[in-house]
């Protein structure tokens, strides 16, 4: 909306129209998102405590974790408001990108809100059904995959269905209308991910953010035409837009943060953890950086890696390889504490982003 409201407003009195960089942009997003956060976090704090809105703790998760029961959660809204009113205030909202970026991700924050509120309203752990959420995810997912297709048939085309590698230059294969499965694969993942990692204080927040400001600068990259003709990368002007939304969530994730640090002060539920992975996932797929995203997340590989082996281990086997799934959990119950782990993750988290940015050169 501001961006509009500027552009009249330089059509008729002449002053230096930074609005019209992404740069400029960008960084205004993110502080708002981040002020948001900050400022509204403890009146938002106050109003879950008010309304008993407070964390189940499981039964049999690590010891030091009872003491965390009644926690306000929920705060994947406040997470949500400050990144969808930045990108609304300060992104081109006549860009499709945008668009399917935010219903997308409220998508995945409506599911992961039903989640947690039967959880609140139950008393216990046990939300939606696990075969009630998954399809009310693939149906979130098929809607943008469905939306990705609308774009490739545009005159001209805004989009297109190939598939890019890591590493290759010139294997980019056209998959036609099995993008929208490929789409569907990739968004569930990627919220079914960020959402296990939820598990410590700060944990999933700090290391979506490194995704998220990784993903910020693969954007921009990707929207500007210099800089993608050089990293031999599908350059799509409409993309650029994206890196308000992007920026959104690097500097909303950074003010949760603020209050979800060790000792948490609130938790950002489902409604959260579903929503950012979501986020994480349609952007990936908006700029053609699918393949990527295993890396760029590669802390919430991991953790769903750890999942998928501890299941099908105990299933086959009778034997759990982990202590306990997700990975974090293991590494507490064999004697590191929170805040380490906490922090060795985020490590890694790190790497992994740095690691992914090297590979368009490789490339």
């Amino acid at each position: 909306m501001l961006f509009f409201l500027f552009e009249r407003l330089h059509a008729r009195i002449p002053f230096p129209n930074v609005v019209q960089y992404i740069t400029f942009r960008t960084a205004a997003a993110s502080i708002t998102a981040f002020a948001i956060s900050i400022l509204c976090g403890p009146w938002f704090i106050r109003r879950l405590r008010e309304f008993q809105i407070g964390q189940v703790v499981r039964t049999d998760g690590p010891a030091s974790h009872k003491a965390k029961s009644g926690t306000p959660t929920m705060g994947g809204l406040l997470i949500l408001a400050a990144v969808f009113i930045p990108t609304l205030l300060w992104a081109n909202l006549t860009n499709p990108d945008i668009w399917i970026a935010v219903l997308s991700t409220a998508g995945f924050g409506v599911i992961g809100f039903a989640d947690d509120y039967l959880k609140v309203a139950r008393k216990n752990t046990y939300g939606l059904f696990a075969r009630y959420k998954m399809g009310a995810q693939c149906v979130v997912a098929l809607g943008v995959g469905i939306a990705v297709i609308v774009l490739s048939q545009h005159a001209p085309p805004l989009y297109n269905t190939r598939v890019i590698f890591p590493f290759f230059k010139t294997w980019i294969p056209d998959i036609g209308w099995f993008y929208v499965l490929f789409t569907m694969l990739v968004l569930v993942a990627s919220s079914n991910t960020v959402n296990l990692t939820d598990g410590l204080d700060g944990l999933a927040i700090s290391t979506f953010a490194v995704a998220a400001a990784t993903f910020t600068a693969l954007t921009y990259v990707i929207g500007h035409a210099k800089f993608s003709e050089y990293l031999l990368l599908v350059h799509f002007p409409p993309v650029a837009e994206l890196t308000i939304f992007c920026g959104s969530l690097v500097g909303a994730s950074l003010g949760f943060l603020w209050w979800n640090a060790h000792p948490a002060e609130i938790f950002m539920g489902d409604v959260g953890s579903l929503a950012l992975g979501g986020a994480l996932g349609t952007v990936a797929v908006l700029i053609k950086q699918e393949l990527l995203l295993p890396i760029v997340g590669g802390v919430f590989v991991l953790e769903g890696l750890s999942v998928i082996i501890q299941v099908g281990s105990f299933k086959l086997r009778g034997k759990r390889v982990f202590k306990m799934a997700p990975l974090h959990h293991h590494f507490e119950l064999i004697g590191w504490q929170e805040p380490k782990v906490i922090t060795r993750f985020l490590i890694l988290a790190i790497i992994f982003a740095l690691f992914s940015l090297t590979t368009l050169k490789l490339r």
